[in-house]
């Protein structure tokens, strides 16, 4: 315990009895823990928790972006940032609570009933199926920059990278950490070489395509708002994507040794990472090529060392951000499968999505959220040109619900303890319950924001009451079956 008492500020934080006597010992056991390998080691959740912190939202949606917003992108990025590291903290305490590989979505079931858990489960899966669609149509669009890529359809690329990763997170889940591992170590160092270098060429002031780097750059393009406050609000909702798999560290707790040493140290270590790796990355960009010089469907990493005209750099950049893209896949493959299954074991997805092969891989469930990303496939072949922005939106959408789900157990957690039932580890979420109740607010605002920048952000509110409606539709389909499970009469 000394661990999480000197992560939460020194001994005070341990938790007190109430009065009448000790708190009772913890009762909920979630079937859907059992028949996992505890075969994740410190590194890998440690490189797991940078590797969410780094994907496709900042390799490729920060070129659309920073042309639509200018460089006052890096403050979206930064106020998201804050929330996302308020949301992976809330879920971290939860962690130290009971460690679950059904995550948010057991707690759920255990502070807000059968109920919860099935909307946080499907609205969590929404999230990572929307997102395989958008990280295959990123690893298919980053293919294109080779010559020897572009005369394949994009929607043929799309349609192998889906295949590969699939096969290799079917393997187990020491395979899928070792994955993560490099693929994070890659990210990582890729992105310290462009800070490095970036850093000594804004200090030379080295012509980049004929561009002098510094502030002057930005001065002389409008400065921080060169269209005004208005469109760096309106890209918080794509920017909220670029945080989505920060969750991911939460999820694969259950198949890690030592939870309560390893995850205070690699949550604690992500507001940093976004700091440096997000804020300092978009600050850097904005630094080197005027706003203008960067679009949409091109890594604006890629952009710089293209101008810089460095034989080769732009190749291999571009190769890291197809890691990136890939990874990311990966990343959602395995966590909605081991969603899936708890809530399989519940009665609320189906049974095919519970079992498991001797690895001790929920294979059920990672073929049904493969099964979304054949539909990325085709909307690959149908409409290459807008299929990112499409599916981003629709991913969004899921993102913000599983934030505020985590955010409502979080509350609902801090409740319970606060009335005695539950014992809040010393690992804590600061400010609570203010904290979830800010965040919860920021998530209603990022939906205000998306209904009024119009075009396709406005058509993914509007099918928000179509999504409400086949949420409930679906739990009258699946009652029957969870009601069972638990040995209870069906309810509503």
């Amino acid at each position: 315990m000394s661990d999480l008492s000197t992560a939460s500020g020194g001994p005070s934080a341990a938790p007190v009895n109430p009065p009448g006597g000790p708190l009772p010992d913890r009762q909920h056991v979630d079937a859907g823990d059992a028949g996992y390998h505890k075969d994740l080691k410190s590194r890998h959740i440690t490189m797991i928790a940078i590797g969410g912190a780094i994907g496709t939202g900042l390799f490729l949606g920060a070129g659309g972006r920073m042309a639509s917003a200018g460089p006052s992108l890096f403050i979206a990025y930064a106020v998201c940032g804050v929330i996302a590291f308020l949301v992976v903290r809330a879920l971290g305490e939860l962690v130290l609570y009971r460690p679950s590989s059904g995550a948010f979505v057991s707690y759920a079931r255990e502070f807000m009933g059968e109920k919860g858990a099935y909307t946080a489960g499907w609205l969590y899966f929404l999230n990572w199926a929307t997102t395989a669609m958008a990280d295959i149509t990123a690893a298919a669009t980053y293919a294109h920059f080779w010559a020897m890529f572009s005369d394949i359809p994009q929607w043929v690329l799309a349609l192998i990278a889906l295949a590969v990763v699939l096969a290799a997170n079917l393997i187990s889940v020491r395979y899928f950490g070792e994955m993560e591992f490099w693929f994070a170590i890659i990210k990582v160092a890729t992105l310290a070489v462009f800070m490095v270098v970036g850093i000594v060429l804004v200090v030379t002031r080295h012509d980049i395509g004929g561009h002098t780097p510094g502030l002057a750059t930005i001065g002389a393009h409008g400065g921080l708002f060169p269209h005004g406050v208005m469109p760096m609000l309106m890209v918080i909702q794509g920017v909220v994507f670029a945080y989505a798999a920060l969750e991911l560290c939460g999820v694969a707790a259950g198949e890690t040794e030592n939870p309560e040493k390893i995850m205070p140290k690699a949550i604690n270590s992500i507001i940093w990472r976004v700091a440096l790796f997000y804020v300092g990355s978009v600050i850097l960009l904005s630094l080197l090529l005027p706003y203008t010089a960067y679009a949409a469907g091109q890594s604006p990493f890629v952009t710089v060392f293209d101008k810089l005209g460095i034989p080769g750099a732009a190749g291999v950049m571009n190769l890291v951000v197809l890691t990136a893209a890939l990874s990311s896949l990966n990343s959602g493959l395995y966590s909605t499968g081991r969603i899936l299954r708890s809530m399989s074991l519940s009665g609320s997805a189906p049974k095919f999505t519970g079992v498991m092969n001797r690895g001790g891989v929920p294979y059920g469930g990672i073929l049904l959220t493969a099964g979304f990303g054949v539909l990325g496939v085709m909307l690959n072949y149908i409409m290459p040109g807008e299929a990112f922005e499409l599916v981003l939106n629709f991913a969004s959408i899921g993102v913000l619900g599983t934030w505020a789900m985590i955010m409502v157990c979080s509350l609902l957690f801090w409740r319970a303890a606060r009335n005695g039932r539950v014992r809040r580890p010393g690992y804590r979420l600061p400010g609570a319950p203010y904290t979830q109740l800010v965040t919860l607010a920021f998530l209603a605002t990022v939906v205000v924001l998306m209904w009024l920048d119009g075009g396709v952000s406005r058509t993914t509110v509007l099918c928000l009451p179509l999504l409400g409606a086949a949420l409930v539709a679906g739990w009258y389909a699946v009652r029957r079956r969870v009601a069972e499970a638990a040995g209870e009469r069906p309810r509503i």
